[in-house]
């Protein structure tokens, strides 16, 4: 049956979005790059503009383009490693895992342990089916830079698919025949190689005997879902002799497109069979059940990142406003924990202070003060029998700001000077400073108010805080009004009003313009300080408003 006409076209489109994204895709781009060099025409841009460029393509799913212009940057800059990674993304997202692989190692040809060009090559190899190098470079990276979870994952599913492919060590059971003497003192080198020998002399006399696996259709087809149906939309094409005679406007021939779609596809097909086969799939599936049974009873495989996806759950939750779920999941979380040993969590200790803390914030947030204070309490009992200086630190910032929400702003100063050593950043320190000021104002002491906000005025200023700057001057001017110190609270307030109009914050400028109008009147009066004349509008009050 001869194909042609619209059912042609229908054919061409259908392969170029299904089947041969990335082969077209590589042939695109790299036709784009041989036109570009043989007209001559040099880069109209900067190399920061053209990977700017590619980024963005490359975030709005525009892999071929993005590749365009992460190649017109390398034409400037060859040697950067940053772009050969971006490059080398943008091959992997299109199927193209060996030229993702070219640029992964070329990123690392100058400083082996570049982490980025570590994953991606981690990455290529994994696409390639290679796993267990794949693994290699996982480990390598997560030994570079163990914070970083993209290591991690790439272990585990590496991992898992090499189990998948070959077995598990559980599942294998090894018999004691033959001649095994020469293991008497042998190294776990010469195991390796015994296990080598096997599978080796395994393939010659299945090669011998003519034995051969057949590729099972039904495989195939649970394998490549919705592709499979194109496979077989392509091999009755290659039955159309009209068809495959033709070529297409690049000179190709049809015949060698539709044999490269079906490679392509089968190397798909073989690729996902080694990552997750349908053996492994189906005992996942019997599994799962009993899984599920011991899950409230036996730790998960991996605590530690069960641990900190929980946590990722629970602190999202809260940061949404979903304050009973957040604090329903710590409190499950928790309960697991306890039951845990330290040997199956190490971090047992900084666990349980980190779901305290989460709980007692919860419980401030519904307005439970009481409890809110046993659960910081109880996150810093667990940061000193550890000497964990963070979890410290954690503890008594919230342990601070629950004394102050309930009004006993003595017992607050008292925790945050506590805390006051363990500050670090200068953001942090403009906060705690701040926060004791308004304590020392609340107490009516004023000169000591004076003082926290001037420093917390210095610390927003080294790290050019507007929103601290503010602030700080509104503590300050508050500060100097209760001690008569009339043009000194002018000074304040007027760079406070800067600041709020730098940030937009209408409701600041207003309450500050409204303060600012009734000070001249002191000012002209000269009197020696506001307590002296009650009837002055500002003389007992101050400024009703905090921004952090």
């Amino acid at each position: 049956m001869s194909i042609k006409g619209p059912l042609t076209v229908h054919w061409l489109l259908r392969v170029l979005l299904v089947a041969l994204l990335g082969y077209i895709t590589l042939q695109w781009t790299t036709q784009s790059r041989t036109s570009f060099m043989y007209e001559g025409q040099g880069p109209k841009s900067t190399f920061s503009t053209y990977v700017a460029e590619g980024d963005q393509l490359f975030q709005k799913g525009e892999y071929v383009k993005a590749i365009e212009s992460f190649s017109t940057a390398l034409s400037l800059q060859p040697d950067d490693k940053n772009c050969l990674v971006a490059r080398s993304r943008c091959y992997l997202k299109l199927g193209d895992a060996e030229s993702a692989l070219k640029d992964a190692e070329s990123s690392l040809q100058d400083n082996k342990d570049f982490f980025k060009g570590l994953y991606q090559k981690a990455e290529a190899l994994y696409t390639m089916g290679n796993f267990e190098f794949a693994l290699v470079y996982y480990h390598r990276g997560n030994k570079l830079r163990p914070e970083l979870q993209d290591f991690r994952l790439g272990i585990q599913k590496a991992q898992e698919a090499i189990d998948n492919s070959v077995g598990s060590p559980s599942s294998v059971k090894l018999e004691n025949k033959g001649d095994l003497s020469f293991f008497h003192k042998s190294d776990g080198v010469s195991w390796l190689f015994y296990l080598l020998y096997l599978n080796h002399s395994h393939k010659r006399e299945s090669k011998k005997h003519g034995r051969k696996i057949d590729k099972s259709e039904k495989t195939a087809k649970e394998l490549l879902g919705e592709l499979y149906s194109d496979r077989e939309y392509l091999e009755k094409l290659l039955q159309d002799e009209d068809l495959v005679k033709g070529k297409i406007r690049t000179g190709e021939r049809v015949q060698d497109l539709i044999v490269s779609c079906i490679s392509y596809l089968d190397t798909r097909t073989a690729f996902w069979q080694q990552q997750k086969p349908i053996y492994a799939r189906q005992r996942d599936r019997k599994l799962m059940q009993q899984q599920w049974n011991r899950a409230l009873h036996k730790p998960p495989s991996d605590p530690t990142r069960y641990v900190l996806n929980s946590l990722e759950e629970i602190d999202t939750a809260l940061s949404a406003g979903n304050t009973e779920s957040g604090l329903k999941k710590a409190r499950e979380l928790m309960k697991a924990v306890k039951e845990w040993s330290e040997g199956v969590l190490p971090n047992k200790r900084e666990v349980l202070g980190n779901l305290h803390s989460c709980i007692g914030n919860a419980l401030m947030d519904l307005g439970n003060m009481e409890k809110s204070l046993h659960h910081h309490e109880k996150d810093l009992e667990l940061a000193k029998k550890g000497d964990l200086m963070d979890s410290k630190s954690r503890a008594l910032d919230n342990i601070g700001r629950v004394y102050a929400r309930i009004g006993k702003f003595q017992q607050a100063i008292e925790v945050w000077e506590e805390k006051l050593p363990l500050a670090c950043g200068g953001l942090e320190k403009a906060w705690l400073f701040h926060e004791i000021g308004r304590c020392y104002l609340e107490l009516k002491r004023y000169r000591e108010a004076r003082d926290y906000g001037s420093r917390s005025l210095m610390a927003a200023d080294d790290i050019s805080d507007e929103k601290w700057q503010l602030n700080a001057s509104v503590l300050m001017a508050q500060a100097e009004l209760k001690l008569g110190n009339y043009k000194a609270c002018v000074s304040h307030f007027e760079r406070a009003l800067d600041r709020a109009k730098l940030l937009q914050d209408d409701s600041a400028s207003e309450a500050i313009q409204k303060v600012n109008t009734d000070i001249p009147i002191l000012l002209s009066h000269s009197l020696p300080h506001p307590s002296h004349h009650p009837s002055c509008p500002v003389a007992f009050s101050i400024v009703p408003f905090k921004l952090h």
